[in-house]
């Protein structure tokens, strides 16, 4: 979780967001508010709940660029997800409560991710024995499989039983030496021996260290890798298939057969079984149960969901057709937002403590409109401003990776140098401005659909322009577009 300050927060989010500086101190303050109930005894942080945060504004304002910064920086088990995918109970599609199962499944990957960077060096160690025991079986140059040590070749014995009056005894039977040991009995000496053993370390030492300088990485290698083409079984229940689903590989666990200790030989290269086998070792390293204890008290603790097009499902006047569900979803949202139990594979959740955050255009509705008792859910209501020409021009250059810097780079590939004149980016702004005031109003979205139409000409000859420099001021923006940024037709159907 993020131990930031809210003014470092919302000084981060400035590096990626223009403006909306009420919507970031929101969040931040939330965010902070965190870290300062962990700091507070027990027996009081357990009554101290979110203040969940209600943003409203229209599209491509910095809703969801806010979700998406925000999952970033506050290192904790983050889930965004639109409201309209929901329905209610009873009715076909997703249920609410999928939400806090998807959430508990991305703190168990996070941690599962940092347990495996902690063991990934010995796990790496132990990779490279596996992919080196294929390649020695391969070359035949095991240590088990060397020439007779300093027996001479010495036959073996070998243990048959007789019967004897009825009784079963053990009788020794020297077994005749094979025809090479008998050669090397008979004429080599030790030092003979003692050089071949020489020269198949040589030619192991000299494999290993082909192996690890990555010279035989496309070479293709036989490894025994674990099975893990486990069937999936489900079954419709009172809360949706995933309530319900049957775990196949529990089921097998059950049985005796789990699938983990099943193996199967797979052909691969050596650099595509070398993560494999990394991957594997890695997972045998980890406590599983471990992992899923850390997992669940992080997504109850410092779990947040963002919830995407909440005016989605506010429900009409008139009470019929598809509305009534609506209704119904914001009641299914309630239960969890205001504290309930859930169900995961990795045990039960309890969301008293995730912090939601929900936002919406509301174009056709208002946040009056929907049920009281969810708007007592989020106490914290954020109204996001509407960008101006001037934000356009912010956001055409300010941002860290912004639209022009994305664009440069990506023709910089191609030996194409692009300077943008500050009067180039005024005009860009300006028409995407005016696109936006004449069709429907798409917000910061506007400016991509507005740099494709000019920059498509030089982006589909650019392997003919290498090693040239174009310059974009306002002549070129109005050439390229020609009165498309006056017209409010053209408008229309161009951008």
């Amino acid at each position: 979780m993020s131990f930031q300050t809210p003014t470092e927060i919302v000084a981060h989010l400035d590096q990626f967001i223009v403006g909306q500086d009420k919507a970031k101190r929101s969040v931040a303050v939330a965010l902070r508010n965190r870290w300062r109930r962990r700091q507070l005894p027990a027996e009081l942080a357990e009554d101290v709940y979110p203040k969940n945060i209600l943003l409203m504004g229209p599209t491509g304002c910095g809703k969801t660029e806010i979700s998406r910064r925000l999952a970033d920086l506050a290192k904790a088990p983050f889930l965004k997800v639109e409201a309209s995918k929901f329905s209610e109970v009873g009715y076909h599609g997703r249920d609410v409560e999928s939400m806090v199962r998807d959430l508990m499944e991305i703190g168990f990957r996070m941690v599962m991710l940092e347990k495996t960077a902690e063991v990934r060096e010995k796990a790496k160690d132990a990779a490279r024995e596996r992919i080196f025991d294929a390649l020695l079986t391969i070359e035949d140059l095991r240590e088990e499989d060397d020439d007779p040590g300093f027996s001479g070749g010495q036959s073996t014995q070998e243990v048959q039983f007789v019967n004897d009056g009825g009784l079963w005894r053990p009788m020794v039977v020297p077994t005749q030496p094979q025809e090479g040991a008998r050669e090397d009995a008979g004429i080599m000496g030790d030092e003979e021996l003692r050089t071949r053993l020489d020269e198949r370390r040589g030619k192991r030492d000299a494999l290993a260290s082909a192996l690890d300088s990555g010279e035989l990485d496309d070479m293709i290698v036989p490894v025994e890798v674990k099975d893990r083409g486990t069937p999936s079984l489900s079954v419709m229940g009172p809360q949706g298939t995933e309530t319900m689903g049957i775990d196949a590989t529990a089921l097998q666990e059950l049985w005796g057969r789990s699938p983990g200790s099943r193996m199967k030989t797979r052909k691969l290269k050596i650099r595509d079984a070398r993560q494999l086998l990394e991957d594997e070792e890695a997972e045998g390293m980890i406590d599983a149960q471990e992992v899923a204890e850390e997992a669940l008290r992080r997504t109850e603790q410092d779990g947040i969901i963002f919830v995407d097009e909440i005016d989605k499902i506010v429900g009409s006047s008139k009470g019929s057709g598809p509305d009534v569900s609506r209704e119904g979803v914001q009641r299914d949202l309630l239960t969890v937002v205001e504290g309930c139990t859930v169900f995961t594979k990795h045990g039960y959740i309890r969301t008293d403590h995730i912090l939601f955050i929900a936002a919406g255009a509301f174009h056709f509705h208002k946040p009056s409109e929907l049920i009281p008792e969810l708007q007592g859910r989020f106490p914290v209501r954020v109204a996001l401003q509407p960008l101006t020409e001037g934000d356009f021009t912010k956001i055409l250059t300010e941002p860290r990776n912004s639209l022009i810097k994305q664009y440069r780079e990506l023709l910089a590939t191609e030996g194409v140098t692009l300077e943008f004149d500050p009067s180039g980016l005024e005009r860009i702004a300006s028409v995407a401005f005016k696109a936006n005031k004449t069709t429907q109003n798409i917000g910061a979205r506007r400016l991509m659909t507005t740099m494709e139409r000019l920059l498509e000409e030089i982006s589909f000859d650019a392997p003919n322009l290498r090693g040239q420099t174009i310059r974009i001021d306002g002549e070129f923006v109005t050439k390229r577009l020609g009165d498309a940024g006056d017209d409010p037709e053209l408008i229309q159907y161009m951008l």
